[in-house]
């Protein structure tokens, strides 16, 4: 790319520039950029200099569906509420497969209810949820859809706590995530989670009393 202007972190509209691609038969630059809705799209920097193109379609999509739903929720394209980008990042990663995301989202199969194609149904449903500015729409079964009846709204911890890779244990007749059980134990969770790993029953994992490595150090000092 040399002598040519590194446009890397440039912002036009909704698209962020990511790197140089190359250049077309004409030698126009070719930039990868990244839209706001999560989507990756190969742009001609004069098309993005001349505001030509402003986003990766998603722009011309939304305006399709405000000239039927008038509802002005969004905050428009320049003040697009934190909320309405949630919806963005939720489409993109299900529906379009140049979303980075999608190989987690559509393409294993976890699509978007039809209500939701309708942002007025999806703002009516977290008003009525309970969302708030601090909190993540999280699926409470990974492998299902986006509906209301598997989303819920949550702090980054317990949706951290609802992947793929959870691991649930009943101890004492009771089903809990490690991580919930750590924290009841007051035993740190990678120490529980090596425990199990290592073939510790339940029993042993939980109820075994944590070793003081420095009292044993300085008795093994002592002791010469």
């Amino acid at each position: 790319m040399s002598g040519r202007i590194n446009r890397v972190g440039e912002q036009f509209g909704r698209l962020t520039v990511k790197r140089f691609i190359g250049t077309n038969k004409h030698w126009h630059g070719i930039w990868e950029c990244e839209c706001v809705c999560g989507n990756i799209t190969n742009v001609h920097y004069s098309n993005l200099y001349s505001g030509i193109t402003k986003s990766c379609g998603c722009l011309k999509r939304e305006s399709t569906i405000k000239r039927n739903t008038k509802h002005g929720l969004s905050g428009g394209e320049k003040n697009a509420t934190r909320l309405y980008r949630i919806w963005l990042h939720m489409r993109g990663r299900c529906l379009s497969i140049k979303n980075l995301d999608y190989k987690h989202y559509g393409a294993r199969g976890i699509s978007i209810c039809k209500e939701w194609n309708d942002y007025k149904s999806f703002y009516d449903w977290s008003m009525e949820s309970g969302y708030q500015e601090n909190l993540t729409i999280e699926r409470i079964n990974n492998d299902g859809n986006y509906e209301p009846s598997n989303c819920r709204w949550a702090t980054r911890k317990e949706q951290a706590r609802n992947t793929r890779m959870t691991i649930y244990v009943e101890y004492e007749g009771e089903t809990k995530t490690l991580w919930e059980w750590a924290e009841v134990l007051k035993i740190n969770y990678q120490t529980l989670k090596m425990r199990l790993h290592r073939g510790w029953t339940t029993e042993e994992a939980f109820t075994t009393p944590l070793r003081n490595r420095r009292k044993q150090y300085v008795k093994r000092i002592s002791n010469g």
